[in-house]
């Protein structure tokens, strides 16, 4: 390291590249001490030795500013890693200057310019003074000047710090929930846009964080009843009834609210066709017509939106939905067919197990030839109640109160007994159930 430092410094020194050394110059005020400590402390910084690359650095940012980008970069990580080691909270500050002169001097480039930084400034100023309200206000400003710079290239992490901010301040009442609820839908398709775009699995990793991060934050808030959506996407429509873009925000958030049954939902969902008949608004019109009754338009809006769909989960769910009208029609075993090809695009779904737990119920009393074949269907549908929780938690509660309401169907000790049955042994049940489980006594 010396002797590069030595060789750099003669050229420097001899090879005509002296000028007027200033604070605004790229070399700083002492153009050979900046090149001596940059590489002292890059040197201790590419071995994580990030006390002892400090001292070295902080002379680079306080007497050459202007000197290199990965002043900044580096200072970053520097000064993060000097409130981990030493627990003393006035780098905090320190860390909040270096993104302050970081915007001075390199605000402007292309890659790490003013919307990357606010970005980094945003969730490094939540993360460590979160406890403080006005700190949250301000990181939140950050973050969401940041999401508007950049847009569709916002980092995840910065998406998924921008909402957590926003719910504290919701919480406080210092945004309205209309200003949270616009958000949400902006976050959302910037996930799902981000998911769908992304090449390597661990960005699809964090894409979906974002995605599940904000769900579960905004059906948490409170601001998610039907009441309360009605009012607040209402005046949203009114406003732009035209804006595709919106109109699909506010028909995806009121199928998440399980608000379908607005008149709302009806109206959005017939002019988003209109405008732009894509898959997700041939969905949403097949849910207005499946509302009521309207099998037929139901269906074809249902089979068009499958045709057109390329991503899995959304495929997924209008499958679900095929499979929940077949149930309520009575058509038991299509209802099955449909769940399981739901569950062939998204394992995840718990609600298709529900579903073909149903089916099997709705089907018992004409399953077999006599009473302990009705009865033993009820093992298959315990056995999809059970499986719709351990895929998905929030189903849970809805499985337990099922799996209650059925168990008492299970056959006797003394029916079992007379098939030469016993408690764990495997049986088969035939038809189109087509299902191996294991029996158990009521």
């Amino acid at each position: 390291m010396k002797k590069s430092i030595a060789v750099f410094l003669s050229f420097f020194t001899f090879g005509g590249l002296v000028q007027a050394q200033t604070l605004d110059s790229q070399y700083g005020i002492d153009s050979i001490q900046t090149i001596i400590h940059e590489s002292i402390y890059s040197e201790y910084h590419k071995h994580k030795n990030y006390k002892e690359a400090y001292p070295a650095w902080r002379y680079i940012f306080q007497n050459a500013p202007k000197f290199r980008l990965s002043t900044y970069t580096k200072g970053i990580e520097i000064v993060d890693n000097m409130i981990r080691l030493t627990n003393n909270k006035a780098y905090i500050d320190t860390l909040m200057m270096v993104y302050d002169q970081w915007l001075k001097y390199f605000g402007d480039d292309a890659r790490f310019g003013r919307g990357y930084v606010l970005g980094r400034k945003g969730s490094s100023l939540y993360n460590y003074r979160n406890a403080d309200f006005e700190s949250v206000k301000t990181a939140y400003g950050y973050l969401n000047e940041s999401f508007e710079i950049l847009k569709a290239q916002t980092h995840p992490l910065t998406a998924k710090m921008l909402y957590v901010s926003a719910n504290d301040l919701l919480k406080k009442s210092a945004i309205s929930k209309d200003e949270y609820v616009l958000l949400y839908t902006k976050l959302t398709a910037y996930a799902k846009s981000g998911i769908e775009k992304a090449q390597r699995p661990e960005r699809v990793a964090q894409f979906e964080d974002v995605k599940n991060t904000v769900d579960v934050l905004f059906f948490g808030a409170g601001v998610a009843d039907c009441g309360t959506l009605d009012q607040l996407l209402t005046a949203r429509f009114k406003q732009d009834a035209t804006d595709k873009d919106e109109l699909n925000g506010i028909a995806r958030l009121l199928r998440r609210g399980e608000c379908t049954d607005l008149p709302l939902f009806s109206q959005v969902s017939e002019d988003l066709y209109k405008i732009d008949p894509t898959a997700d608004a041939a969905y949403s019109l097949a849910i207005t017509f499946l509302k009521s009754k309207d099998y037929d338009k139901t269906n074809k809006y249902l089979q068009e939106a499958i045709q057109k769909a390329t991503d899995k989960e959304d495929k997924a769910e209008y499958y679900l939905k095929y499979a929940q009208m077949r149930l309520s029609q009575g058509q038991l075993q299509d209802a099955k067919k449909n769940a399981v090809e739901a569950l062939a695009l998204n394992p995840t779904l718990g609600r298709a197990y529900i579903v073909i737990g149903q089916a099997y119920a709705a089907y018992a009393k004409n399953y077999g030839e006599d009473e302990f074949d009705h009865a033993s269907v009820y093992w298959a549908v315990v056995d999809k109640f059970q499986k719709a929780k351990q895929v998905d938690p929030a189903f849970a509660d809805e499985a337990d109160r099922l799996i209650r309401s059925y168990e008492p169907h299970f056959p006797s000790k003394e029916e079992t007994f007379f098939k030469t049955l016993h408690a764990g042994d495997n049986h088969r049940i035939g038809g189109w159930i087509n299902e191996t489980t294991k029996v158990r006594i009521r």
